[in-house]
């Protein structure tokens, strides 16, 4: 990847874009995010080089008009001096710093400008990058509601309430059936009562009759007595 290949194919506009297509929005944000981080460290180290280079062309600007200066100041010194010869040799090495300086000077400002560039491209990237990571909480709030309500309209369009009633119905009928049978085979087994089973009742019934009467007889004598 290209330096700062991302800032200028990727802006936040279709960023959003990229991510309303991804089946997992916050996988995708926080690997945009970990995308972000990795270009912008690339790109520091190129910016801290690009500086470097351009403080080197700098240096060495500097470095030849301080001797342009020099030999210009040693020129006049020796034609007061009178020295013409002096003078001469002064002047000539003047001009090939000269020319040196001026060289210097173009590369200065031009790498100056390019580093200058780029910087203000690397602050555009941190300008992206932390507006992503503030917009990140956001971004992954408002995907979770609208999970939520996907997942709240799913329950509901799957809910008949119509169906429910039906199936309620059903189970009432079902219970008077399994109601009115248990009755039925209450009566069945009274019906399938033995005739022996009945006078065994008819006696069990007597013999309270025959105690209640002896009671009764008893309670009589004492109170005549």
């Amino acid at each position: 990847m290209s330096l700062f290949k991302r800032l200028r194919d990727v802006t936040m506009s279709n960023v959003h874009a990229l991510i309303d297509k991804a089946e997992d929005p916050v996988k995708m944000t926080d690997q945009y995010i970990r995308d972000m981080q990795e270009d912008l460290e690339d790109a520091e180290k190129a910016v801290a080089a690009q500086i470097a280079i351009e403080k080197k062309f700098k240096l060495l600007y500097e470095e030849q008009e301080a001797l342009f200066k020099r030999r210009e100041e040693q020129a006049h010194t020796a034609v007061q001096m009178q020295n013409i010869d002096l003078a001469r040799r002064a002047l000539e090495e003047k001009k090939l710093v000269e020319a040196k300086m001026n060289e210097y000077k173009a590369s200065y400002e031009a790498n100056k400008a390019s580093a200058d560039n780029l910087r203000v491209k690397l602050e555009e990237m941190r300008k992206q990058l932390n507006e992503m990571r503030s917009k990140r909480d956001t971004l992954i709030a408002r995907y979770n509601a609208a999970k939520a309500q996907a997942e709240i309209n799913k329950s509901l369009a799957g809910f008949n309430t119509d169906t429910a009633a039906a199936g309620l119905k059903r189970m009432e009928e079902k219970m008077l059936q399994m109601e009115a049978q248990a009755e039925a085979s209450n009566e069945m087994t009274s019906r399938g009562k033995s005739l022996d089973d009945e006078f065994a009742n008819l006696h069990r019934d007597s013999g309270v009759e025959d105690e209640l009467a002896a009671l009764m007889k008893k309670y009589e004598n004492n109170g005549n007595s």
